[in-house]
């Protein structure tokens, strides 16, 4: 008989010793069990597939034989001493594990699958411990390392570490009479607040009354053609949060740097020209209005990275490193299709893209904060005759956007287009459309508002329209259209010479 035996070859474990003289934390003996409890019980794999997965086995072997298994559980197809040494054959590495002895081994190890459960939990947390020694041991390399910014090295070791809790960690079900008690102190506490709103108020009156405000883990796409706005429109927004309501917002921009959106929101603040403040020609009594105006700029809670081509993984960084830092309620990011997603490069843009936006609604839930991201519409609306107004199928260079946005809005400026007047005969000089096309949770909604081209600066409308709920013949999908009262604090403030002293204190009030 042993003439007959084949020399297989012995299994081999992965040679991810350390120079510290410790072999990497490992569960060998449970990982035997775990795969003989899988080829013993047809259920078990259920059990434990979203526990572990192929690399989270110490043994090259053991890898090898539970990507079989998982192969054959996707296929369907029964999982037993036989089908997996079948389906090794057929991936010629069957003498790798060991052949056929070292399968039917595995099962002699074990009686039955009832902890397989427990067992893996330790094989995970055996290999998020290896991880967590691999990424140390990369992270010290680089410290040594002098040509490395600090900076950049921060980043890389959140990063990381992000990667491998993201990989690694999963969130456990919770029984619904936990949910219900969290859902109803939701209720209590947004019926407690004046506005009545349960999120993150956008500052524009009947925009949030059709939302209720930014929600808690939404992740929220602006859309809109080149030149439309959108940089203007998140600035006046980021200004109303974080001034009129005292929200921290946390703002990355990935087109502009944090002084041009700065010297954005000081001529939106101030109603100076943009060109004096690039300039720096000001009059005295410019120099005196801007002073007072940015005074409450200047305390605001806005905090501002203009880091080019961010990833998906440095940007979860950051915001967990501002929120620990500082009362984050709202990340918003300028644009979407600027940012990167992993670092090899595989896949079309497209695929890309639909990672990043994945990836943000996994943040907005991960970090349980709205994220508002603009993006781009592609040529079409420009082609399109009438109208013009945009539609979800615009959005650039993914479908994937739509499907993970929680809610999608448009802005649409038709005076951008030529076009002067609505249907109505009414004006659309100065006027903007902020198109609510997909609402998980509500209403669609069409709002109109002013915008203010000269401040780059959006604004409720000075008169107040009739509320109206229509249908346009199924165009807007069921639609509100509301009209809009304009914000009482713009409507006095805005003056352009200020009878004032110079070299205004910023502790001191204004003598109007």
């Amino acid at each position: 008989m042993a003439g007959n035996t084949k020399n297989y070859k012995k299994p081999v474990q992965n040679d991810q010793s350390l120079d510290y003289g410790k072999l990497p934390p490992q569960a060998t003996d449970l990982e035997d069990a775990v795969l003989g409890a899988i080829m013993l019980e047809k259920d078990a794999i259920i059990a434990v597939m979203d526990i572990i997965k192929p690399e989270s086995f110490y043994k090259d072997a053991h890898q090898k034989i539970f990507s079989a298994v998982l192969d054959l559980s996707q296929k369907l197809q029964p999982i037993d001493i036989l089908t997996v040494t079948e389906e090794l054959r057929r991936r010629d590495q069957l003498d790798e594990v060991g052949g056929p002895f070292y399968i039917t081994q595995l099962t002699s190890r074990v009686a039955s699958a009832a902890h397989i459960e427990y067992h893996a939990r330790i094989i995970a947390q055996k290999y998020i411990q290896r991880e967590l020694i691999r990424v140390s041991s990369e992270i010290q390399t680089k410290a040594y390392d002098d040509s490395v910014d600090v900076n950049d090295l921060i980043d890389f070791s959140e990063s990381e570490l992000f990667r491998v809790a993201e990989g690694n960690i999963k969130k456990e079900t919770t029984k619904i009479n936990v949910l219900i008690k969290e859902a109803i102190s939701q209720i209590e506490e947004a019926g407690k607040r004046e506005d009545g709103l349960s999120g993150v108020p956008s500052g524009y009156t009947n925009l949030d009354r059709v939302t209720s405000g930014w929600q808690r883990s939404d992740l929220v796409i602006i859309a809109a053609r080149p030149s439309m706005g959108k940089t203007a429109f998140v600035l006046s927004m980021t200004k109303n949060i974080a001034v009129d309501h005292n929200r921290g917002v946390a703002m990355f921009s990935l087109e502009m740097s944090s002084v041009q959106l700065v010297n954005r929101l000081i001529v939106s603040e101030t109603g100076l020209p943009s060109e004096k403040i690039r300039n720096g020609k000001l009059e005295p009594f410019e120099w005196e209005q801007l002073e007072y105006r940015i005074k409450k700029l200047v305390d605001a809670p806005i905090y501002i990275d203009d880091t080019p081509a961010i990833s998906v993984f440095e940007l979860r960084a950051k915001c967990r490193r501002l929120m620990s830092q500082h009362d984050i309620d709202i990340i918003i990011i300028d644009y979407l299709q600027l940012m990167s997603g992993t670092n090899d490069n595989k896949g079309n843009r497209e695929q890309e893209v639909s990672m990043i936006s994945r990836s943000l609604k996994g943040i907005a839930k991960e970090l349980n904060v709205p994220i508002i991201a603009l993006s781009q519409l592609n040529r079409s609306v420009e082609l399109r005759s009438g109208t013009k107004r945009p539609q979800l199928s615009d959005l650039r260079e993914s479908g994937a956007i739509e499907q993970d946005a929680d809610m999608v809005l448009f802005i649409h400026r038709p005076e951008k287009y030529g076009i002067i007047e609505d249907e109505d005969g009414n004006s659309t000089r100065g006027m903007a459309e902020i198109i609510l096309a997909k609402h998980r949770n509500g209403a669609l909604a069409d709002i109109k508002l002013r915008f203010r081209e000269e401040l780059a600066r959006f604004e409720d409308l000075d008169n107040e329209f009739v509320t109206s709920f229509q249908e346009e013949n199924g165009k807007n999908g069921g639609a509100l259209t509301f009209g809009s009262k304009m914000n009482k604090e713009n409507s006095s403030k805005d003056k352009d010479i200020f009878d004032l002293g110079h070299n205004v204190n910023f502790e001191n009030e204004a003598p109007f």
